[in-house]
């Protein structure tokens, strides 16, 4: 089975915004009520039995059962008749609701994440309808969704053939309102084998990506061209007094120019790696958890250059463009000489060439690691860089001597020279 998702803006009417908003309230306050309900039954459990809490806490009672999806979608059917608030909202978005702070419990578990948070106005931005019923959905730029009716929205591509929609996702952000559409397909992709080209590809605050090629590609300022228009923003916006309409229309013009950034980050991401994977047969980057990058000292510029949504979209275009991806151990990449494997020592922020004391080998320091990378992942294959290679003239291929480019064109006898 493929799942794809496709993004689409919505151009709904001034009824159909009600609508949205009106469905967007009542999601949130089930969600508040929900998560409440939980949130007490786990506080009055947490005192031991010949002690109370310092805070007041609701006393339930101790044969009370854990109130978990099904309790609540049950009790969820049981409140319409005391709310009619509740049956003027599609039944199964609301159970989406209830199934969503669902798994936001079990991440809470499993993953390590936060405990889940209430929701106010702001914070509750999106519902899902899981069935769009019978008949006809689709007609040219117009979807039909329960309770909505037709929506107009801007058909930016096709959706592929053989795929059908599942599910449609309502989403508010500081632009306007967006169509997910959750297409599936009854269809069994293979996994790419790893054949051509192979490419390693090192991040950094210094170069924001150095392959093993040796192409340099700096890091663009995203946050960094609008941060004094934004901090000049956050600066009115604490002398704005909460609740008014000015402190509103003010939060909108930030969340706008925030989601800019962001915009901006995405598509040059998209960008980059469809570049990258121009002529690369094979692209290893290294296995990083770039929310440790985050909690030091250069956090903002590692949150400035999204490292880790750069790796998600790298890996999701070498699907999509049949070139095998991979991850690699990171340790000591830039300590390793990618030309005989041996040991240089610790290097420092401040040393950026690389220069290997056995074999003389000189480079970029991002190029080396880049070349230590690809060399890693091509040898985890279980193949060698010239197997690969096949006398490309790759960096780290026989004994590091390849031929003139210019002896080739030429048509004569290659020069051996060494290789930088």
């Amino acid at each position: 089975m493929l799942t794809l998702t496709y993004e689409y803006k919505a151009n709904p009417t001034q009824e159909q915004i009600k609508v949205i908003e009106h469905t967007l309230d009542v999601c949130r306050k089930v969600w508040n009520f929900a998560l409440g309900e939980r949130k007490d039954w786990l506080n009055s459990r947490k005192s031991p039995v010949n002690a109370c809490s310092i805070a007041s806490e609701y006393i339930i009672g101790a044969d009370a059962p854990y109130p978990n999806y099904n309790r609540q979608a049950k009790s969820l059917t049981q409140a319409k008749k005391q709310y009619p608030e509740l049956t003027t909202v599609n039944a199964q978005v609301l159970q989406q609701v209830l199934r969503k702070l669902e798994t936001a419990f079990i991440d809470m578990q499993r993953k390590g994440m936060g405990f889940p948070r209430f929701k106010n106005r702001y914070r509750m931005r999106s519902y899902v309808y899981p069935q769009l019923g019978k008949g006809e959905i689709l007609k040219g730029n117009q979807i039909k969704l329960p309770q909505i009716g037709w929506m107009e929205y801007v058909k930016s591509r096709e959706i592929p053939d053989g795929f059908v929609i599942k599910q449609v996702r309502v989403v508010r952000k500081a632009s306007g309102y967006f169509l997910m559409f959750t297409l599936e397909c009854n269809a069994n992709v293979p996994d790419t084998v790893g054949a051509g080209h192979p490419v390693g590809l090192d991040l950094g605050l210094d170069k924001f990506v150095a392959t093993s090629d040796g192409t340099l590609i700096e890091r663009p300022r995203f946050l960094q061209t609008l941060h004094r228009k934004l901090k000049l923003l956050q600066r009115r916006l604490k002398k704005k007094q909460k609740g008014s309409s000015n402190r509103h229309k003010l939060n909108r013009q930030i969340a706008r120019l925030h989601q800019r950034i962001c915009d901006t980050r995405k598509d040059w991401h998209f960008k980059l790696a469809h570049k990258l994977c121009d002529g690369a047969g094979m692209v290893f980057v290294e296995d990083i958890d770039f929310r440790v990058w985050a909690k030091g000292m250069f956090c903002k510029h590692t949150l400035d250059a999204g490292f880790g949504q750069f790796v998600s979209i790298m890996q999701w275009v070498c699907w999509k463009r049949g070139v095998y991806f991979a991850k690699v151990n990171k340790d000591y990449t830039s300590q390793v000489c990618p030309q005989c494997n041996a040991h240089t020592g610790k290097k420092e922020l401040k040393d950026r060439i690389h220069f290997c004391p056995e074999c003389g080998y000189t480079t970029h320091r991002d190029v080396a690691a880049a070349q230590v990378i690809r060399n890693r992942g091509v040898n985890a294959l279980g193949r060698s860089v010239e197997q690969i290679a096949c006398g490309d003239g790759l960096t780290g291929t026989g004994n590091g001597l390849v031929k003139s480019r210019r002896s080739r064109k030429k048509g004569g006898k290659a020069r051996l020279k060494p290789a930088l």
